[in-house]
């Protein structure tokens, strides 16, 4: 049978284009299916979304070549500071602290505005021969029961490819049409991202308050400004979501405090609800999950990006290698040597981070000393220190080869 690719991927976001090129690099051919406009995802408007990506999501950025058109708009990481704070009375001392200089891979981790990013995918994804991008193209129905995985668009048009690749986010159509389940739920608070401008300079160090509500992320961007990723209740945080600019730095600043003098808004806001959400399964017939269609985490550790890197990085090398085998890349066997690879993995640091949310999202007095003590021992002792720096730099477990900085 003919078939239009080796692969289908639906979903234009972040994680479907850099499936593609990853693919590519391995010599297979693709098809992007994105629900967007091309437009909109090559927007240069500033609309506050930045992400935080680990040293070794850079390092694959770097083996797929991608780094170099963005290297310029990021922002280093040197530091990590995590503190208990209350709203008004700003951070306490910090009880965990992390210095690049202690590593010697570099920054743990870099801050890069999303435009930069999205641009850089699509170009990139222009400028390859492998790979067909398909805009303003809805999925509206799939099969993947025979010897091929067929998708059927909006428009009538039918695709056929050799696997099917689900890319396409939190509610994701393609898992939902493959009858796999979810798991979850609710954390009972909304995050209020933006970005503010300030007066002093922040240094290249990432903070993270840990407020009775919920964490706040104050995330160092270029020139003088941070991202925000503000965890709060779900009833404070639609107040503040519907309050004007004004009003949303008035309850922003008690929570932040003043280490980084004035601060303005710069960009939009937005917000979105908080819950957890996993796959039951990241696979079936002829068909994979990858990023937050396999998995929806908490954003208290900024690692949704990354642990979508981590599918990527892991899918690639399992595709590439079943080929070098003479395989069928979208067997059964195949694709479970992915989802034994990520699904453990992606599950304990979701479950993970739940726990560290749940510990310190409370203001009960004793459980508050507890963890501070415990977070103090951590932060004293050096080889525990190493090793959640490494673990925050996305260094541990068993890495893909792309994600150790090596091309496949």
């Amino acid at each position: 049978m003919t078939c239009d690719t080796d692969i289908l991927i639906v979903g234009g976001g972040l994680n479907g284009p850099t499936l593609a090129l990853a693919l590519a690099q391995s010599g297979f051919q693709s098809i992007v299916i994105d629900a967007n406009s091309r437009p909109k995802r090559e927007a240069d408007t500033f609309d506050g979304r930045a992400y935080a990506l680990a040293r070794a999501s850079q390092k694959m950025l770097a083996a797929l070549g991608l780094w170099d058109a963005v290297a310029k708009q990021a922002q280093a990481i040197s530091e990590i500071k995590a503190s208990d704070g209350h709203a008004g009375r700003g951070a306490a001392p910090h009880f965990l602290h992390f210095q690049a200089a202690e590593m010697e891979e570099g920054p743990m981790g870099y801050m890069l505005e999303d435009r930069y990013l999205r641009r850089a995918l699509i170009a990139a994804m222009e400028a390859n021969d492998k790979i067909t991008h398909l805009s303003d193209s809805m999925v509206v129905d799939q099969s993947t029961d025979g010897a091929l995985a067929e998708v059927t668009l909006a428009d009538g048009q039918r695709l056929q490819g050799r696997i099917l690749i689900g890319a396409d986010g939190r509610a994701s159509g393609v898992a939902a049409r493959a009858g796999i389940r979810r798991q979850g739920w609710d954390y009972g608070q909304t995050a209020l991202v933006c970005a503010v401008k300030h007066e002093l300079p922040h240094n290249g160090i990432a903070h993270q308050f840990f407020m009775p509500s919920g964490p706040l992320a104050i995330l160092p961007l270029p020139d003088n400004r941070c991202s925000i990723v503000w965890s709060e209740k779900t009833a404070r945080a639609a107040q503040i979501a519907r309050a004007n600019d004004a009003e949303f730095l008035k309850a922003l600043r008690p929570a932040f405090g003043d280490f980084l003098g004035e601060i303005e808004l710069a960009g939009v806001r937005f917000s979105y609800p908080l819950k957890l959400t996993l796959a039951e399964q990241f696979i079936a017939p002829r068909l994979a999950l990858v990023g937050d269609a396999a998995h929806g985490v908490h954003p208290i550790a900024g690692q949704g990006l990354n642990l979508g890197f981590r599918d990527i990085g892991a899918l690639t090398e399992v595709l590439h290698e079943a080929r070098l085998r003479g395989e069928d890349i979208a067997s059964e066997l195949v694709l479970e040597r992915y989802q034994q690879w990520r699904r453990f993995d992606t599950t304990a640091l979701a479950l993970g981070m739940d726990t560290v949310n749940r510990l310190f999202s409370n203001d009960k007095p004793a459980l508050r000393l507890i963890r501070d003590i415990g977070m103090g021992l951590v932060s004293a002792t050096p080889a525990l220190r190493r090793g959640f720096m490494r673990q925050a730099a996305g260094l541990t477990g068993d890495l893909p080869r792309l994600l150790q900085g090596e091309a496949l």
